[in-house]
């Protein structure tokens, strides 16, 4: 079972992941349009703040955020 932080976590690793996918410094030799389908995955993915606003107007889905594990 997901708790909601680890939902929340999920989140935000994969926006790291696909920000990561976007800086060739970070993964080179990517082809470019691996890249661009990041870009495209990222061009609507929700903002940290929006994140927030999510856990608190859904918190059985996305928790409490003081509680979570690093």
């Amino acid at each position: 079972m997901t708790l909601p932080y680890e939902r929340k976590g999920a989140v935000n690793r994969t926006r790291e992941f696909l920000l990561r996918l976007l800086n060739p410094s970070d993964t080179p030799r990517v082809p470019k349009v691996i890249r661009q389908e990041a870009y495209s995955c990222l061009k609507h993915y929700p903002l940290p703040f929006e994140m927030e606003r999510a856990a608190e107007e859904a918190p059985d889905i996305f928790g409490d955020w003081r509680h979570e594990a690093q």
